[in-house]
């Protein structure tokens, strides 16, 4: 079921980010300064993007207007020529994305690990699983909750995933939906007291605010990669495909996949580079 948030502190969208990508519809036509960048919300609420773009503003003269959508609605963005390049994490969907001739160009930007999270006790005994498919399988067969973002981003496409390696999903009342992004899915699992599925990164941007705790070490099938892609124009007017390609070879460059490496609290990196390669599971 969609869950109705109750959660007191909803808004956290930054002020230099939008939430409606309908508002910004038709804004940047091809050759102009200003670039749409529809990005996954986990490059917003760790803060990544935060610190990164002004320097490419100041750098280049391009303006960038970001908006954190999961990542399957910032494909849609891109589909109907209503971003110029995206920041996604979906790659089965961006292959698919990059094969109907929407994306121009797509290169690896980062990668860290997705994790299961739950409560410190673990009732459902989900560290004990043989992979974090059968854990799944326990927390449905326990009865206890579990929040899904729900929203077709990268991190719900990969639950879904984990659910059909574990035999499909089966119906239980714990299971909710939020429709949110990564961090307000996380703060409804706390108040709840259920287990989620997050990317790293963004645990650890909101870890002091959570009573909840990993519980899931790394494996391949929660390898978490991103990619940057520039929409291909293909005649549509609204596409900027300069400044695309602008802020795409920039956030490859050496010196900024320096600046993603050092990214975190201190002594904690959020996100592993890519430079260029792609990980191996």
């Amino acid at each position: 079921m969609r869950l109705r948030l109750r959660v007191a502190n909803a808004a956290l969208v930054a002020g230099a980010f939008l939430s409606d990508p309908a508002a910004l519809e038709g804004q940047t036509p091809a050759g102009s300064r200003d670039v749409v960048l529809a990005t996954t919300t986990s490059f917003r609420d760790t803060g990544l993007l935060d610190s990164l773009l002004p320097l490419f503003e100041r750098e280049t003269g391009y303006h960038v207007q970001p908006v954190a959508v999961g990542s399957g609605q910032a494909l849609k963005m891109g589909e109907r020529a209503d971003a110029d390049v995206l920041l996604v994490h979906s790659p089965a969907a961006e292959v698919e994305f990059m094969r109907a001739g929407f994306g121009s160009r797509r290169q690896v930007v980062a990668w860290n690990y997705f994790t299961m999270v739950g409560p410190a006790g673990d009732p459902a005994h989900v560290s004990e699983a043989s992979s974090s498919a059968e854990a799944l399988r326990r927390v449905a067969s326990s009865g206890f909750g579990f929040v899904s973002r729900g929203d077709s981003s990268g991190t719900h496409l990969r639950e879904l995933a984990l659910w059909a390696a574990a035999g499909g999903r089966p119906v239980w009342p714990g299971y909710v939906e939020t429709g949110q992004g990564m961090a307000m899915t996380l703060l409804v699992a706390d108040e709840r007291q259920a287990y989620t599925l997050t990317d790293r990164a963004t645990l650890a941007a909101f870890r002091r605010r959570l009573g909840l705790v990993p519980l899931r070490s790394p494996e391949p099938s929660l390898l978490n990669v991103y990619h940057v892609i520039e929409v291909a124009p293909a005649g549509r007017a609204r596409v900027n495909p300069l400044g695309a390609r602008a802020f795409a070879d920039w956030i490859t460059s050496p010196a900024i996949q320096d600046r993603i490496a050092r990214f975190g609290p201190a002594g904690e990196a959020l996100f592993v580079a890519a430079r260029g390669r792609e990980p191996s599971p």
